[in-house]
């Protein structure tokens, strides 16, 4: 079902001071009617992905003259990050990532796509869901807890790489889609760019989370062999896990209907996954439908389940790290994710690539 009804803010977001967007994309200083160099950088990003984004649209065979559409949608957005960039006000502006996907993605609606990734997100669920009890029993099978828990972080890493928002590795993707083992291996060496693994792992032995909020990003195998493995170890621990899902498609991320049917293929005749109960699994609607979140905007439904939580993930560059990562909350928080926008990796000073996990523990 779609969310409806009017969005408020998480409960357990402190809301004084907060601000969705992390970089600052504008002072105020800055000339209102000129661009910021952050602003322009940004306009130029979103405009090296109309290409990628073309080509996915143009193979749309639910869209009547998908090539021409997708044409159209070229030029407009194209046009839209023009105007930008001589008037920083126009278009609702000034522009920020909030600003620059919502508007993507309403000429995308507007010109009657209302999924161009489906076919792929299809595809990767399906090759990742094969993959999930291999994933699965490779976890189980480390004793040490602590190494268990450091394996099931790396996977979320491994898994946050299947993102066919980003135009590199899109381009990666299409050449010779992606090994979830390899990924995990192959992560950039420690210390990452934030990194707060040990202390996180250290709470890990001395906390029992009774409900967390889990703000999820991609179909494919970040859901399936990052996400879930991490949700079914909590759930083992006798957590509530709630899993908040976009309302509606954006780019390759994983909405709450596709996250229903995702989990009932996983879970056996028993309703378990691989032998962890889920009767304490929640999928919620988060009322988002953006690759990023503004925590102020969310579904009543998921503001209910969320008002008792004493630890929320963000994960995924766009949740995690575009937006909120300086947000602050009355319960732990952490934010988890990869690297996948230079100007991301220049503004944290670290590498493409790189890894964040930002732990924070509440005090009251």
């Amino acid at each position: 079902m779609e969310s409806t009804g009017e969005m408020v803010a998480l409960p357990v977001l402190v809301e004084s001071n907060y601000r969705a967007c992390t970089i600052p994309y504008r002072f105020p200083s800055d000339n209102p009617k000129k661009p910021t160099p952050t602003e322009l950088s940004w306009i130029n990003l979103f405009a090296n992905s109309i290409p990628s984004f073309r080509k996915r649209a143009e193979s749309d065979d639910t869209v009547p003259d998908a090539p021409a559409r997708a044409e159209k949608f070229a030029q407009r957005y194209a046009e839209i990050l023009e105007d930008l960039k001589k008037d920083p006000e126009s278009h609702g502006g000034p522009p920020d990532c909030i600003l620059l996907c919502q508007l993507r993605e309403q000429i995308f609606r507007e010109l009657g796509f209302m999924d161009i990734f489906k076919k792929v997100k299809d595809e990767e669920n399906a090759k990742a869901i094969s993959l999930f009890e291999e994933v699965v029993r490779h976890n189980d099978a480390i004793q040490d807890e602590p190494e268990r828990v450091e394996n099931l972080i790396k996977g979320i890493f491994a898994g946050n790489i299947f993102d066919l928002g980003s135009a590199q590795l899109a381009e990666l993707f299409a050449k010779d889609g992606m090994s979830f083992q390899a990924s995990c291996q192959n992560l950039l060496p420690r210390p990452w760019v934030i990194d707060d693994l040990d202390n996180f792992i250290s709470k890990w032995g001395r906390k029992s989370w009774k409900k967390v909020v889990f703000f999820v990003d991609n179909s494919g195998a970040d859901i399936i062999l990052g996400i879930l493995p991490f949700a079914r170890e909590l759930l083992r621990r006798g957590a509530q896990v709630v899993l908040a899902a976009n309302d509606l498609p954006s780019i390759n991320d994983v909405t709450y209907t596709e996250l229903i049917e995702i989990i009932a293929k996983l879970k056996d005749k028993d309703g378990k996954l691989l032998g962890v109960d889920t009767s304490n699994l929640l999928i919620a609607n988060s009322g988002n439908d953006l690759p990023v979140i503004d925590l102020t905007r969310i579904s009543q439904e998921l503001a209910y389940l969320a008002s008792d939580a004493d630890l929320v993930i963000l994960e995924g560059m766009g949740r995690g790290l575009e937006t909120n990562l300086y947000a602050q909350f009355k319960c732990d928080s952490m934010k988890i994710a990869m690297v996948k926008h230079a100007e991301v990796a220049q503004f944290l000073g670290g590498r493409l690539y790189d890894c964040v996990i930002k732990y924070n523990e509440f005090f009251d």
